[in-house]
Parts: C-alpha cells; sequence; structure tokens
C-alpha cells in the first residue's frame, strides 16, 4: 500500500465524477458513521465547522480505516495553518475565499517544499510522512498534493479564468452562499443569477482543464452541475441530514401529544 498516493487526486484528473457529503459535526464517531455509507469524498470543514488541528486528526485517523476520500477546508488560505495540517496528513485541501491568481499561487507554494514552495520541512516529527517511515516522503509528498481553491465572490469569478489558469491548482470549488451574498442576494444561492454564474463558472474551469465541484443540497440542482461537467459536488452536510431527519419524525408524531397527559404508575 502506497500511503503518499493520493486517489482523490488522481480521480479529478481522470475526469470521474465524485460525489461527497460534508462534515461539520466536527466529531469522528459521526464522521466514521457517515464513511460507511457510500460518498466518493468526504469535506472536515474547519471554517464554518468547530474544527481545528486537534479536532481534524482524529477525524483523519478515523476515516482512514475507509475507502473515502477525505479533504479538509482550513478556515482561511494561510501558509501556517496549512502547514499545519499537511503535517497532520491532509494531502486534499479545498481552501476558501481565493480572490485572485495571486492568492492562488500562494495557496499552492503553501503546499510545496522549497525551492518549488514554501512548506516548512519537519518529517521527522509529524503523521504526515508516518514519522519518516514513508520511503522518500519530501521528494514524493510535493506530487501528491491536491489545492482547491474556492471562488465565491464577484471579484473572484472577474478572476476565475485567471485563477483557474495557475500551476498547481488543481480545481477550482465554487461556494454559492457565499456567492449569492456577494452578488447582493443573500440567502438565494438557487436564484437564477446565481446559478447561471456557477454553471458558466464550471465551463471556465473546464476549459481550463482543471475540475470543478461545488456543494449544493438541491438534488436537482447538483444533478445539473455533474451534467455541466462539474466533477465534485457534495451533495448536503452531516449537520443539515440529522436535523431534517430529526425535525420530520418530530413531526410525524405532533398529532398524538396530550395537552394534559397523565403521570406515569408504576
Amino acid at each position: 500500500m502506497d500511503r503518499l498516493h493520493n486517489p482523490f487526486k488522481e480521480s479529478l484528473a481522470s475526469g470521474r465524477s465524485l460525489v461527497g457529503l460534508w462534515l461539520a459535526f466536527a466529531d469522528a464517531y459521526v464522521a466514521e458513521a457517515v464513511a460507511t455509507a457510500g460518498f466518493d469524498w468526504l469535506l472536515i470543514d474547519a471554517e464554518h465547522g468547530p474544527n481545528d488541528p486537534r479536532s481534524v486528526l482524529p477525524q483523519l485517523q478515523t476515516l482512514a480505516a475507509y475507502p473515502v476520500h477525505t479533504v479538509v477546508r482550513p478556515v482561511r488560505a494561510d501558509t501556517a495553518l496549512i502547514k499545519q495540517y499537511l503535517d497532520l496528513g491532509v494531502q486534499s485541501l479545498i481552501v476558501p475565499m481565493v480572490e485572485n491568481a495571486a492568492q492562488a499561487a500562494e495557496v499552492v507554494a503553501a503546499t510545496r517544499y522549497p525551492p518549488r514552495g514554501v512548506r516548512g520541512v519537519g518529517s521527522a516529527i509529524v503523521r504526515a510522512s508516518r514519522w519518516n517511515q514513508i520511503p522518500d516522503y519530501l521528494a514524493r509528498s510535493d506530487a501528491e498534493m491536491c489545492v482547491v481553491v474556492q471562488v465565491e465572490s464577484v471579484t473572484a469569478l472577474a478572476n476565475l479564468k485567471e485563477i483557474a489558469a495557475v500551476d498547481g491548482v488543481d480545481g477550482v470549488f465554487f461556494g454559492p452562499a457565499d456567492l449569492a451574498a456577494s452578488m447582493g442576494l443573500l440567502g438565494r444561492p438557487l436564484d437564477p443569477r446565481v446559478q447561471t454564474a456557477i454553471l458558466e463558472g464550471i465551463d471556465t474551469v473546464r476549459a481550463a482543464g482543471k475540475a470543478a465541484g461545488s456543494l449544493m443540497s438541491d438534488r436537482a440542482v447538483a444533478k445539473q452541475y455533474f451534467a455541466r461537467g462539474a466533477r465534485f459536488v457534495a451533495v448536503g452536510s452531516d449537520t443539515t441530514l440529522l436535523v431534517r431527519a430529526a425535525t420530520d419524525l418530530a413531526a410525524e408524531f405532533n398529532g398524538v401529544r396530550t395537552s394534559d397527559p397523565k403521570p406515569s404508575v408504576y
């Protein structure tokens, strides 16, 4: 088994369609339960989910036992923070709020060792190299890093062609909620203007030879993204699945409640 090989990166390059799910509970037990469901990839969210390197680590360790691709979204495009996640063993990142090609290039540089980038060298003490037990880790690691940058503003859309062309960027991820807000349509990610922008963005990313992706819980729209050529789409989140199922179950039994329940007799 090649512990350094990145099958998520390989799958994006091959043109396969990958169905994913967002993990926002920040809990390894939840992550493991979802890992059995049959998704191709799972995103550990450290931007809006209550995650940090300490909570991401047990999720990575748990998911390693399952045939599912693991991706992490850090809270921001920060070189030092990216270094921490890479040292934990993260190889695939979705980095939020990338506005231009220069920022995209900085993200790529954060994932590469010198002279190709600026990643700090600490392989002897980190999980990523299995504490220097992976042969040639330093020589091979750069090629296995998968960098996806998130486009989620009007400014980023205007710079999309240049962002997608950055060497080392494997894919572009469209954030419908923030994009809608940037377009003056806060809370309306399904507005036709937002969706048209995303569909045209998918075309632009594909023309650059890169993979396009998004998060979309509306199943019809998610299928439309795939039909347009998106290669990786998260079709829901663990939090939403639980809350919706719990709400539906409670609502189903609303009619059996009594206004003045009798005390139990033991």
